[in-house]
């Protein structure tokens, strides 16, 4: 939804020198192997709990500990990045975490809602670099290929000091106030719901479809938006007024439960780099009800040739 302009700073000298530096050897937790649960012989469910539960792992391994065995268990050599900041490859990665631990040693990952569909794995945190900071709010997307990360995409925003509606930018308001994904059952409804109302609102620029697809009470996140149907009308009414030549371009949707993700090329006007957008919707009774988005402008460089979708 309306993109803010704050980006994320924090890690750009260190990767920037990451390639130069060696990699920690912190022993790996005990997330289960995709092979182990391959032999168990368990079925989908067991297999997208599995990539979230190593998704974290990696997270938090490399991220607060430094860790380079967990890359090595989990991430595959030929890592595909579209972070700009950093080039492809797990060895990469290895150094970067190196880098972040050594500078930040009591950096915090700090993991609010993750979900999976197919293979992909979506994880919302709040990347605290030094203790006592509000952070950076951070969407996380990883592609898996044969058990193992095979690809990343992420967003960063940095959390302001206040916003426009009194919520934070990672509770969950809405009832039940929980940050896990609701029944697997309701995941294909919510997801076609949500990209239905995607499309009318934010690509159609039709104000109406939040009569249709939201809730009066809906929940906001954003921190420069109000809560409700109202404040949503007013926000995205100035924008697209703003941007009368806006194209948004969804590039994947990832769907667990009530949960559903669209990450999204925003481009304000032909020629303009644009933003990469990450916005995560709260779908209950047939109503969105709650939304989180992360917002990072698009650079003019990068240090892989993946573009950032």
């Amino acid at each position: 939804m309306p993109p803010t302009s704050p980006v994320r700073r924090t890690l750009a000298a260190l990767v920037a020198s990451a390639a130069l530096l060696g990699a920690a050897a912190v022993p790996a937790g005990a997330a289960p192997h995709a092979a182990s649960a391959a032999r168990a012989g368990y079925g989908d469910p067991a297999r997208l709990a599995h990539q979230k539960a190593v998704t974290v792992q990696v997270l938090k391994g490399v991220f607060e500990r430094g860790d380079s065995k967990v890359v090595d268990r989990f991430v595959r050599p030929d890592y595909i990045q579209h972070n700009p900041l950093a080039p492809d490859g797990a060895e990469t990665l290895k150094n970067l975490g190196a880098a972040v631990h050594q500078q930040f040693p009591d950096a915090e990952y700090r993991v609010q809602r993750v979900i999976s569909e197919g293979d992909l794995v979506l994880v919302h945190s709040n990347v605290v670099m030094v203790p006592g900071t509000r952070g950076t709010a951070v969407f996380d997307i990883f592609r898996f290929q044969g058990g193992k990360i095979a690809e990343h995409w992420d967003t960063g925003q940095n959390v302001p000091d206040t916003t426009a509606n009194g919520n934070d930018m990672f509770s969950t308001v809405s009832w039940p106030r929980t940050s896990q994904p609701g029944p697997g059952f309701l995941t294909a409804y919510n997801k076609k719901l949500v990209v239905t109302a995607f499309d009318q609102l934010i690509v159609k620029k039709d104000l109406s479809a939040l009569d249709r697809y939201w809730a009066p009470g809906y929940e906001q996140h954003n921190p420069t938006i109000a809560n409700g149907v109202s404040g949503a009308r007013a926000g995205l009414g100035a924008y697209f007024k703003a941007a009368p030549q806006l194209k948004v371009e969804p590039k994947r949707v990832i769907a667990e439960g009530d949960l559903v993700a669209v990450h999204s090329h925003y481009i304000p006007a032909p020629g303009e780099r644009g933003q990469a957008i990450v916005d995560l919707f709260r779908v209950q009774g047939g109503k969105i009800v709650e939304h989180w988005d992360v917002i990072q402008d698009v650079p003019a460089t990068s240090a892989n040739d993946n573009t950032m979708f």
